[in-house]
């Protein structure tokens, strides 16, 4: 029941992302609060596989002698082709926020891991390739949250940090790494935050 749940408030929130991206009506942030996008290291895999099934469409239907197996394709085919849009406007309509209350570290609407600055001892840019075992990883303390298998920014927390991530298993992490496209400009703000709370 749980799962079932998930999915379908998956699927409403993707919709609503969809719906906010393509009519630019953007969530409305907290003042001082700074936006920065993460996907721009899947744009070209999502832009492949969007024209892959915008071609295998029309190539299935005229395959396929059934009439109701070509429709069946056919609605099949389309809601994939929409939803994979969707996917893409999730990243867009919910990005990384650096605002006064703390670090937002999102991806689409399955991550959403807000980390206050007085958690936090230092940010800094540092690009690295993940080994192979997926987007999230954890290693002796070191939560990473790959993009296209690679993290571009490390935060060192002050503390030992329990998370809501399941790979974690409710064990803490003392490092969140995570990809951002600008990650200088992620890094400069978040200082600027951290040194307000220095002094």
């Amino acid at each position: 029941m749980r799962i079932v749940k998930f999915v379908i408030m998956y699927e409403v929130r993707l919709w609503i992302a969809l719906f906010r991206w393509v009519f630019r009506r953007p969530v409305t942030l907290p003042p001082g609060t700074v936006p920065f996008q993460y996907s721009g290291a899947v744009t070209m895999i999502l832009a492949v596989l969007l024209i892959v099934s915008a071609i295998e469409i029309p190539i299935l239907h005229l395959m396929l002698p059934w009439a109701t197996v070509r429709a069946i394709s056919l609605f099949v085919g389309c809601y994939g082709l929409f939803w994979m849009v969707g996917l893409a406007a999730t990243m867009r309509v919910y990005p990384h926020l650096v605002g006064p209350a703390g670090l937002r570290i999102r991806n689409s609407i399955t991550l959403d891991l807000p980390v206050a600055w007085t958690d936090v001892e230092s940010v800094r840019v540092r690009p690295r390739s993940l080994p192979p075992g997926g987007q999230t990883q954890v290693e002796d303390g070191v939560l990473s949250l790959g993009m296209a298998s690679g993290t571009t920014v490390d935060v060192v927390l002050a503390r030992p940090l329990v998370v809501p991530v399941k790979k974690t298993r409710g064990e803490p992490v003392t490092q969140i790494r995570f990809h951002a496209d600008d990650a200088d400009g992620l890094v400069a703000a978040a200082r600027a935050f951290l040194h307000t709370e220095v002094s």
